[in-house]
């Protein structure tokens, strides 16, 4: 099959509009569907934070009351932005400067995923037309449903990045966006009461896919399916698993800007300047032996923030200094705090978020820390390995799949970290209690370094394995 053009429709593209990982894998992926050959559109709001269009960028159509102005990734993927002041030139993008949802947010991002679809249909006002149309997250899921509507548009398919965030409103909202009455049904759209823009989603797309094989496996138990289980469970034959990956340049020790030594797999004399430096920039003993474990992440209960909170003493008592980055709940925020203040020797954190310090940490650091109590993919745990800092995770979703577990001395020449079941503090004391033993094995841990900086995290496989989704779903367009 020749050249696919392919609709992303998002509500985050980094650089352009970036809260967490939905911004990074968009603007990545498509970037690696561009290499290998595909024309892909991203399509997101245009946000008051969005900076650097000259002009504020061309004006290519005007359809609904808004515009679609166009700008360019670094990468060479085309992004149109749809233009509508009174929705979305605010402060953030989800929230007010006080972290609370914004009351319309069903109208700002379902007339969002009504005029995205109208833009890239058979029916819309450009040229380019897709053959797919890909949505990313709630904020997205009614485009898979307005496309089904039109009846002649493109193919289309969902992705799920986070199961927690489903995008429910109240039932009225069905006639504020002027959607047909009988799409609110359990058969449908309706979800215990109210509009759910996931289950639309879910529902009308003709392909579902998530971001790792083991979270693919997950959202169909009732354990993290957040009440659509049922649903995944009937959509299995079009249920699809496709990890993550990367951005290898970014992140690459041997050309990184943020950190203060280049390093690689072969010279790993940098990531113990990288070390001290970290240490002295946080006020913590510049100690090259001492076992220095991060934590880079919202500070929440799916995250396990609350996990390593309950075992710093245990891992402090070890002989181990701790490091975390992160800002979410304020009791989480407060009891890191404090205990940074108990042992400044021991215990320095950072509430917020720091780019280059995020860097420095994964740079830096000896051992990695993500004790999710879920997690769709992960970013961390591949960016540590390329880093030389193995990872300690819990076997779930993408981590599950990206972290090949140390089980003792038969392992070692593919181990790349350290996993472990039991959500719980004794559960992550036991698998930090065996790479701090490791630790101090220098040949053995430079071993599980190397393994995981041998690793392949790019893009360009996932890239080709939704090409081959993008391809079934056209040719089975095309035979009806």
């Amino acid at each position: 099959m020749g050249r696919l053009k392919v609709a992303f429709v998002a509500a985050e593209c980094a650089p352009f509009a970036k809260t967490g990982g939905l911004g990074d894998v968009v603007g990545a992926l498509a970037a690696a569907l561009g290499r290998i050959g595909d024309d892909v559109r991203v399509i997101l709001p245009r946000y008051r934070s969005i900076q650097g269009l000259p002009g504020g960028g061309p004006v290519i159509a005007t359809l609904d009351g808004g515009t679609v102005r166009e700008a360019v990734l670094a990468s060479g993927v085309t992004v149109w932005m749809i233009d509508r002041p009174d929705l979305f030139d605010r402060a953030g993008l989800y929230q007010d400067e006080k972290g609370h949802d914004y009351s319309d947010n069903a109208l700002r991002f379902g007339w969002f995923g009504k005029v995205a679809a109208q833009l890239v249909g058979a029916d819309g006002p450009l040229a380019w037309k897709a053959d797919v149309v890909h949505a990313h997250d709630w904020h997205a899921g009614l485009v898979p449903l307005w496309t089904r509507l039109a009846g002649n548009g493109p193919a289309s398919v969902q992705t799920i990045h986070n199961m927690a965030f489903q995008g429910c409103f109240p039932a009225d909202t069905v006639r504020l966006l002027g959607l047909p009455p009988d799409i609110y049904r359990p058969d449908g759209a309706e979800f215990y009461g109210h509009l759910s823009f996931l289950k639309a989603g879910l529902y009308y797309s003709d392909a579902v896919t998530t971001v790792s094989p083991g979270y693919a496996e997950e959202i169909t138990t009732p354990e993290f399916g957040f009440g659509l289980e049922g649903l995944l469970q009937t959509r299995r034959d079009d249920l699809s698993g496709i990890l993550n990956g990367i951005d290898v340049d970014e992140w690459d020790p041997a050309r990184d800007p943020w950190i203060g030594r280049a390093y690689d797999g072969d010279h790993l004399g940098g990531k113990v300047v990288n070390k001290t430096l970290l240490q002295q920039a946080l006020g913590l003993p510049a100690e090259a032996d001492t076992p220095l474990c991060a934590m880079v992440s919202r500070m929440t209960w799916q995250k396990g923030s609350d996990i390593v909170l309950d075992l710093a003493d245990r891992l402090i008592g070890a002989g181990a200094q701790l490091i975390l980055l992160g800002s979410g709940e304020r009791t989480l925020e407060q009891a890191a705090t404090a205990l940074a203040a108990r042992h400044p020797s021991s215990v320095a954190v950072r509430i917020g978020f720091d780019e280059a310090l995020a860097h420095r940490m994964e740079a830096g650091a000896d051992v990695f820390l993500m004790p999710s109590r879920f997690e769709p993919c992960g970013l961390n745990q591949m960016y540590s390995q390329r880093y030389g800092t193995p990872p300690v995770v819990r076997a779930t979703g993408g981590l599950r799949d990206t972290v090949i577990p140390y089980g003792g001395e038969e392992t070692l020449e593919s181990a790349t970290g350290f996993v472990f079941e039991d959500s719980s503090a004794d559960g992550l004391w036991q698998a930090l209690a065996s790479a701090l033993a490791l630790y101090r094995r220098k040949d053995a841990w430079l071993r599980i370094q190397r393994n995981g900086m041998r690793r392949d995290f790019g893009w360009g496989h996932s890239a080709r394995q939704y090409r081959t989704i993008y391809e079934k779903l056209v040719a089975r367009k095309e035979k009806r």
